[in-house]
């Protein structure tokens, strides 16, 4: 694996998170949801923890325990990065059968109701899944959406 291809999957994760349907519809089926907000909820938190585990030990001049301040200080700032890649990997995953099918009769919905869409793939990945379901609730009325939700 190249060196770019292992950054790729940040970049790939990111636009996933940010393409990705926070629906509820979708919470109870694809564990995405949860990812996004363990992924956002870190990004703003654990830079803030990060810092406050190394200036405490700072402030109260305990310099013997600095090894673990900056440890605990490294792993806080992983964290984000930890969901970035799951949700790269995941987004690069191709769906299997049953998702594969799904993914087939929802992007016939939205092209038969006269939006214009990608083609579609054979080999549906992740990625296309939430292209396909973010346009759907974007463009589809209520009605349309109920034999899927």
């Amino acid at each position: 694996m190249t060196q770019q291809s292992k950054w790729k999957y940040f970049q790939d994760g990111q636009h996933y998170m940010s393409t990705w349907p926070m629906r509820k519809e979708l919470a109870a089926v694809f564990p995405e949801h949860r990812y996004i907000k363990a992924t956002k909820f870190a990004t703003k938190v654990m830079p803030a923890v990060a810092a406050i585990s190394i200036l405490t030990q700072m402030v109260f001049n305990n310099y013997a325990g600095m090894p673990q301040a900056v440890a605990i200080a490294l792993l806080a700032l992983s964290m984000p990065l930890q969901g970035l890649w799951w949700l790269g990997k995941r987004s690069q995953t191709v769906l299997p059968p049953s998702l594969a099918k799904w993914y087939s009769e929802i992007h016939q919905k939205i092209v038969s109701e006269g939006y214009a869409m990608q083609p579609k793939k054979s080999q549906p990945r992740y990625q296309e899944l939430a292209d396909v379901l973010s346009r759907a609730f974007k463009q589809l009325d209520r009605s349309a959406l109920e034999r899927w939700f």
